[in-house]
């Protein structure tokens, strides 16, 4: 249902009117006037054409319905190249009835039909043809050489099918950015959300470098600006935000391993001639070999848990009641003695969500005392981990390697609570 090759007479190099009430709008008249000036030479795939005008319908103000009306008309035209001739005027021109086109086009009914037709005409991709008395038809000459045809003239595709490619690749370009961009901020997101609990559980205190509260509000200011529906611009701006992020954390990391390098060996001497000498001077009664033998590190280089005695003199409890305050709201009395404070942490830890089976790895890794302490320090941090009961086992594992010590943390408590007495 398409017209073959006929004269170009004086009538076909006028705008032409639409049938009926229908008014002649300025989109009609420019698409017609780019048909009339049609150079030589010009051929354009017609799927092709269709397949950009698919990618860039949002900026001409197309629906998925009307390419589907626009694809039904192309399969009207029996050739896969459009290529429209200078010298005729309906070469390009289909002209199925409104039943055979409503067929091709997935059913829509008449009314949808000649609302996306409408659409198609407006966007200047189609040109329509009318007869006088607004029928579709095509008058044949000798032999059956369709000399005029009425319907829809399919020469704007072809005389745009470079323009449409252009903005097609832009559109294209644009998309794999933008997913290129979200797929950025999945990765720093993921990033910084581990950087910053592997921050979080190191020992804060690093002179020069943010702290890990700091860093994590900021983590989360970033993303309560995003909005659920993001522009490519917000993409942009969160990537930009979160990059950055990830340095200050990535640095604060290596500060603290570094910081933890330099210092290691002396601290380390220290803590080993505290523990020995508490050790020695619980152990009074036993024979010179027996104190010998004690104070001797375990086969295989494993550091022996401290005793409860040892606990005690480093920490006071007083020192670690003033470091961690907030136990003492959750104790039934006011905690006197070592015992309460055990008794006290025994009732914390369902509050914090910590299993029975990570406490009781705690106690046994570092004593019923230390990990009454390193309780006691995860409550005064709670809000800041988001998972006291990993964090609680991945302490737990550093102890037993010998890497985790009480001293650090509620030296970073003592600061914390000094700095917020200056702050009121």
């Amino acid at each position: 249902m398409t017209a073959t090759r006929g004269s170009l007479g004086e009538a076909a190099r006028r705008i032409t009117t639409p049938f009926g009430a229908r008014a002649l709008t300025a989109a009609q008249v420019a698409a017609q006037a780019d048909a009339t000036g049609r150079p030589a030479g010009i051929v354009a795939e017609k799927w092709r054409v269709l397949h950009d005008l698919t990618a860039i319908r949002v900026s001409l103000g197309l629906s998925a319905a009307t390419l589907v009306v626009l694809e039904a008309l192309l399969t009207f035209h029996p050739e896969t190249m459009l290529a429209p001739d200078p010298e005729a005027d309906s070469d390009l021109v289909v002209f199925p009835s409104n039943k055979t086109l409503a067929a091709r086009a997935r059913g829509l009914s008449e009314a949808a039909l000649r609302r996306h037709l409408s659409a198609l005409v407006e966007a200047g991709l189609v040109i329509r043809r009318d007869s006088p008395n607004g029928k579709r038809y095509a008058r044949r000459g000798e032999g059956g050489l369709v000399t005029q045809a009425y319907g829809f003239d399919l020469t704007p595709l072809a005389l745009r099918a470079e323009e449409f490619a252009g903005r097609a690749t832009a559109v294209r370009a644009e998309a794999l950015a933008h997913s290129i961009a979200r797929e950025k901020v999945s990765l720093l997101r993921r990033d910084c959300a581990k950087l910053l609990d592997a921050l979080i559980a190191l020992d804060d205190g690093v002179d020069g470098e943010p702290s890990a509260q700091a860093l994590h509000a900021h983590y989360r200011a970033l993303l309560a600006a995003y909005p659920r529906r993001p522009e490519p611009a917000d993409v942009t701006i969160l990537g930009d935000g979160l990059e950055a992020l990830a340095l200050a954390v990535s640095s604060a990391l290596i500060a603290r391993a570094e910081s933890t390098k330099t210092s290691g060996n002396a601290a380390h001497s220290e803590r080993h001639k505290q523990n020995s000498n508490s050790y020695v001077s619980d152990c009074e009664a036993a024979s010179g070999d027996a104190q010998k033998e004690s104070a001797e590190p375990e086969p295989g280089g494993m550091r022996q848990v401290a005793p409860e005695s040892s606990i005690r003199s480093t920490y006071p409890l007083r020192s670690v009641l003033e470091a961690c305050p907030q136990v003492q709201d959750f104790a039934s009395t006011e905690i006197r003695s070592w015992h309460d404070l055990i008794e006290t942490a025994g009732r914390i830890r369902p509050m914090l969500g910590i299993s029975p089976t990570a406490w009781s790895d705690a106690q046994e890794a570092m004593g019923a005392e230390a990990a009454a302490i390193t309780l006691a320090a995860i409550l005064e941090r709670h809000e800041s981990i988001k998972n006291a009961g990993g964090y609680l086992r991945s302490l737990t594992e550093r102890k037993r390697a010998g890497k985790y010590s009480l001293g650090p943390v509620l030296q970073a408590l003592r600061r914390a609570s000094l700095r917020l007495e200056s702050v009121s």
